[in-house]
């Protein structure tokens, strides 16, 4: 089950990197169906806060009628930022799953941790390292791109 609802996930980024977007997807399930699908928007809407996680939050959120989504699980291709983290806290969502481990900007089990903080009103159930192989390849192989373009 794990791996068809990041197979969701993977769909949006590789959609993301078609449309020269950073390659993040996520997907959110409420009562195992899936209420959102979202990819990064950062560069296509000139939107700094246009990542997966954000974009999928506000869906299901207009989904459910309501902010709070405790009842749902967040699946999303790559840790999230400080950014996401806040949001995924904020949203009360139950499990974050994700993919690949992000060493530089990641803040779940890297940087600034945002859950193991004790001002976090919020903590998920975390799930790291989902078909992160898959995952973090996508992402290695479109900053590889980048950087034979330069």
């Amino acid at each position: 089950m794990f791996d068809n609802h990041m197979n969701r996930a993977l769909e949006q980024a590789r959609l993301a990197a078609d449309l020269g977007e950073v390659p993040v997807g996520a997907a959110i399930i409420h009562n195992q169906r899936v209420i959102a699908v979202a990819h990064n928007t950062v560069i296509n809407k000139c939107d700094p806060t246009g990542h997966a996680e954000i974009n999928a939050l506000k869906q299901a959120a207009i989904a459910l009628g309501t902010p709070n989504l405790s009842d749902c699980d967040l699946y999303v291709t790559l840790e999230p930022c400080a950014m996401c983290a806040g949001a995924i806290s904020w949203a009360r969502i139950r499990n974050l799953y994700f993919g690949a481990f992000d060493e530089k900007s990641g803040a779940i089990e890297h940087g600034a941790r945002i859950f193991s903080q004790s001002t976090c009103h919020h903590r998920p159930t975390v799930y790291g390292g989902i078909m992160a192989d898959e995952c973090g390849g996508l992402v290695s192989h479109f900053f590889q791109g980048l950087r034979q373009k330069l």
